[in-house]
């Protein structure tokens, strides 16, 4: 069963995953974005972090609500909306129950998967976050190492890929290449849910 700490110590791990590779991030999206996307999401992940700790939040869905609310009102261009609207439909489909099975965190994530794709009019293959997010939430229900490995495989598959959706669609045949900086950070997420998992600190040493 999974507790309110365990959603508490995720964000934390994906705050400091995403302040680590925040230069990468922003990287990735010089060449098809708007070369914000690492600061936008290190602002955003250390604002969850410091109300999470500040307010402690005692179930797994207050934790998660806590979180996208913040990265909502925080987080500027689409890397907001979307990630605040994955957490925030996972916290409200938690409901109120202080621990939470590990199929039923799948089921919730699924539905916080499900409304990002409706927010953004995107499905995999787009060269979105949703190559990284649909493939890890699939895997989620045989382990939490192998939902990390599916998203960070997912991020890696959208190199190729031409994007349709999104700040790189206007790019055309020219976001071919390039790996997408959404899909990336999704992979890191699933990193920090696999860290948190298995109390691992050092989720750098079992990178491919």
């Amino acid at each position: 069963m999974l507790d309110a700490d365990f959603f508490r110590r995720w964000m934390a791990a994906a705050a400091a995953a995403v302040d680590r590779e925040a230069d990468r991030l922003t990287e990735l999206d010089s060449p098809i974005g708007d070369a914000d996307h690492g600061s936008n999401l290190q602002r955003g992940f250390t604002a969850v972090a410091a109300v999470i700790e500040k307010d402690a939040p005692d179930t797994p869905g207050a934790v998660l609500t806590l979180a996208g609310r913040q990265l909502i009102s925080t987080v500027g261009g689409a890397s907001g909306p979307l990630y605040g609207t994955l957490l925030r439909r996972t916290g409200k489909a938690l409901g109120d129950a202080a621990e939470v099975a590990e199929a039923a965190f799948a089921d919730a994530l699924r539905t916080g998967v499900d409304a990002v794709a409706a927010l953004g009019g995107a499905a995999p293959g787009d060269k979105t976050m949703l190559d990284a997010l649909v493939p890890a939430v699939d895997a989620l229900g045989e382990s939490f190492a192998a939902a990390r490995d599916a998203a960070r495989d997912g991020a890696l598959a959208t190199t190729p890929l031409q994007a349709r959706k999104g700040r790189a669609s206007y790019l055309g045949e020219r976001s071919v290449g390039h790996q997408d900086p959404g899909a990336t950070s999704s992979a890191l997420l699933f990193e920090a849910l696999a860290e948190a998992a298995d109390g691992s600190d050092t989720p750098e040493a079992d990178r491919g």
